[in-house]
């Protein structure tokens, strides 16, 4: 459960630690290079600028970049990145940079290297010093920030009332860092008359948990339940396989001929996790890290043609430039979706008089010459100009680049059970559906489509859905 996201977090810090003190190195030589030209001291202290040459130095950067990590992970700083105190973070940076300071001194000395300015060395571990224990405290801030808002939770729902079931609750809860939430608990034995389990609310019992996915943003279900009650939860397990809820179980031994089932951990629990959509976690990481970086750049490229839209908008119709509207997304959970308005003022009123117009089956609604939209809006979504607000809720982790299109609440609460697999992953600006002739292809294919992309996905299939979208888009292919 979180081992894996650990793991990945972990390296990532590692690896951002590692850039930081090679920016550090290069600041470094560039100070010692220009100190006197800085006016750092009077004119009447004027130090030699005879500095090697910074081909010499990269001898010295590719020791002492996996050194000053290998300190930090010595020291522990990457052991407690959750849980770490702001006096723990401060001693673990200035042992370790002590330790730098000799380990870089013997590596200096045991290989000769004369050309190292001492003034060089100084500089350096002042800046690598600060940078890295300013970078700890960032992150420290904001990870606890965000955790205080109450966001980057997990929200979990437990299935047992033993002591087992009691016992991890109790862990969940005296661990806050771990960033789980318990929603609640179920009863797999009801009858007994328990309200709650370690002051946690019991929900229901095992028929009400298609109701209890359906009614709040649920990320997991964990079945803690003794080994005599393993039978009574398979139809749970089905539930949860068919909504695209992830299923957890707390056993020492399971022998499940289900598919894509994978062991974990949780502070030495043994647990058997059946995924609908298996991920690695740092593939996971890469995807949600593309989709900063290339939505942050697009909304800054695209910022004039942003501006051009919404004066076109407001030249030619009432109204304001973004139309809003509430989309479900990742598991349930409920965002506003942001697009260029391509309809006049009072569209969602005129929807009841055209419902008998819809050229889709199933529960969305489409027609080619719908008379609501405006002259610029038809354009707008010919090429699918209106979507690119939408950079925006990508950007802060509503939406994914690439994956199934958001769903509006009330077309969810007509999706047959089959159809909610399709919550299970981030949903995205541009998926299979788009690329296979949008609107010209029935729901039940459309449904169809999205759970072969969860099915199926990789990092591979994201760029060549990407590649896809870009003449798709173009053209105007399948759009209205």
């Amino acid at each position: 459960m979180l081992k894996e996201k650990e793991n990945v977090i972990r390296k990532a810090i590692i690896l951002l630690d590692a850039l930081i003190v090679t920016l550090a190195f290069f600041l470094s030589y560039f100070i010692r290079n220009h100190f006197n030209d800085l006016g750092l001291f009077p004119s009447t202290y004027v130090i030699s600028n005879n500095i090697a040459r910074i081909s010499d130095y990269i001898v010295v950067l590719f020791f002492v970049v996996p050194f000053w990590c290998f300190m930090l992970y010595f020291n522990g700083m990457y052991r407690s990145f959750r849980t770490g105190k702001v006096t723990e973070i401060i001693k673990i940076v200035l042992i370790s940079s002590f330790f730098t300071l000799l380990g870089f001194g013997a590596f200096v000395f045991l290989f000769k290297l004369g050309f190292v300015s001492r003034m060089f060395f100084a500089i350096f571990l002042a800046i690598s010093s600060f940078f890295i224990f300013f970078e700890k405290m960032a992150i420290y801030f904001i990870t606890h920030h965000v955790r205080k808002r109450g966001y980057n939770f997990r929200r979990l729902v437990v299935v047992g009332k033993g002591k087992r079931a009691a016992n991890f609750i109790d862990k969940i809860k005296s661990h806050p860092e771990w960033g789980i939430k318990i929603i609640g608990t179920i009863d797999d034995q009801p009858g007994h008359g328990t309200n709650n389990i370690e002051n946690v609310k019991v929900l229901g019992d095992l028929e009400d948990l298609p109701h209890i996915l359906h009614n709040d943003a649920i990320d997991e279900v964990v079945f803690v339940v003794p080994r005599l009650r393993l039978n009574s939860i398979e139809n749970s397990i089905y539930v949860c396989e068919t909504e695209g809820v992830k299923a957890t179980i707390a056993v020492d031994l399971f022998n499940a001929k289900i598919a894509k089932a994978h062991p974990t951990e949780i502070d030495n629990i043994p647990l058997l996790t059946f995924e609908t959509t298996v991920a690695k976690e740092w593939q996971l990481f890469v995807k949600r890290a593309m989709d900063i970086i290339i939505s942050g750049l697009s909304i800054i490229i695209l910022s004039p043609l942003f501006l051009i839209i919404a004066i076109l908008i407001k030249l030619t119709s009432s109204g304001p430039v973004l139309y809003k509207q509430e989309r479900v997304c990742l598991n349930g959970r409920k965002f506003m979706l942001y697009k260029f308005r391509t309809m006049y003022k009072g569209a969602e009123k005129k929807l009841l008089e055209l419902k008998i117009l819809n050229e889709m089956d199933g529960p969305v609604f489409k027609i080619k010459k719908d008379p609501r939209i405006t002259l610029i809006g038809r354009i707008l979504r010919k090429f699918s100009i209106d979507e690119f607000p939408q950079l925006f809720n990508v950007f802060v982790g509503h939406m994914s680049l690439i994956g199934p299109r958001p769903p509006i609440p009330d077309e969810v609460e007509q999706y047959e059970s089959w159809q909610r697999r399709r919550l299970s992953m981030r949903p995205g600006l541009t998926c299979l559906w788009q690329v296979s002739g949008r609107n010209k292809i029935d729901f039940d294919e459309w449904m169809r489509l999205d759970l072969q992309y969860l099915d199926n996905w990789s990092l591979w299939l994201d760029c060549k859905i990407m590649v896809k979208t870009i003449p798709v888009v173009l053209f105007g292919i399948g759009a209205y």
